[in-house]
Order: C-alpha cells, then structure tokens, then sequence
C-alpha cells in the first residue's frame, strides 16, 4: 500500500538586476496581492529543473532570454501563506532581449527601483526575500508566526 506523502508547490523567482536597480511587476487582475510589486516569478511545472523555470517564466513574462550560467541561486525560502510553499530566489544581471510585458492580463506595469528603496506596496515576502539578498541571507521562513 502506497504511503500518500506531503507535497509542497514550488515556485521560482527572479531578481533581475540593473546596475543598483531590480525589475518589479505589478501585480493586476490575478486574484492575488493585485495592486502590489512582485518580481518575475511562477510555479515549477513539475520535471523541470529550477533554472530552465526560471528561463521559461522570464521569457513568458517580460521576453528576455536567459543563459543558465548567467543565473544564480541566492536564496530559498519556506513560506505559509494559504499554503504551505518553498520559493527558490535567482539572480542575474546579463540577459539578452528587450524587456516587455508580456502578460499584460496580469501585469499593469513594469518599473525599475532601487533595490535600497524599495516602494511601499511590495508584496511582503517579496520584500523581505531582497532584503535576505541584500545581507546575503539565502534561508528564511516566513509567515509561520
């Protein structure tokens, strides 16, 4: 008899990086943090690799090709929200394409910030995972209190 196992979604986001500034979306119409920054992100679709997720949601979502050695795993984070989830951060500062909405269904605006000031409405997770960016930290939890 086969043991049903707990399963966690997973998801991918990219910190796209511009001199000192990184590329926030602006979340529309999605159900979810709509009206708040998000960065480029989407869920892992299941026998993918972390890295060609990421290249796959950058190219659905602003466009721009990205070369796996140009991406970097800085940080992972064990996040409850709804549900209960694991979010792998990535970062780079080379791709190749201009960048444009390619979701405007989702998406109603495309700003670059620096990353030391950072709007107000950042989804908060979000925010804090640049920050763990920023010092360095590549784990955290967060939502669990």
């Amino acid at each position: 008899m086969a043991i049903e196992r707990f399963t966690l979604p997973s998801a991918v986001h990219l910190f796209l990086i511009r001199d000192s500034q990184v590329l926030l979306l602006r979340r529309f119409n999605t159900g979810y943090e709509d009206g708040k920054y998000s960065v480029i992100a989407g869920h892992l679709n299941g026998d993918e690799e972390i890295k060609a997720a990421m290249i796959r949601e950058a190219r659905e979502e602003v466009g721009i090709e990205i070369s796996p050695p140009d991406l970097r795993v800085v940080g992972v984070m064990h996040r409850k929200s709804n549900d209960e989830r694991i979010d792998f951060f990535l970062v780079t500062t080379s791709w190749s394409g201009e960048i444009t909405n390619r979701e405007p269904d989702k998406c109603d605006r495309l700003a670059w910030f620096d990353i030391d000031e950072l709007p107000e409405n950042v989804i908060p997770y979000v925010r804090r995972s640049l920050d763990n960016y920023r010092k360095g930290n590549c784990f955290d939890s967060f939502g669990w209190s």
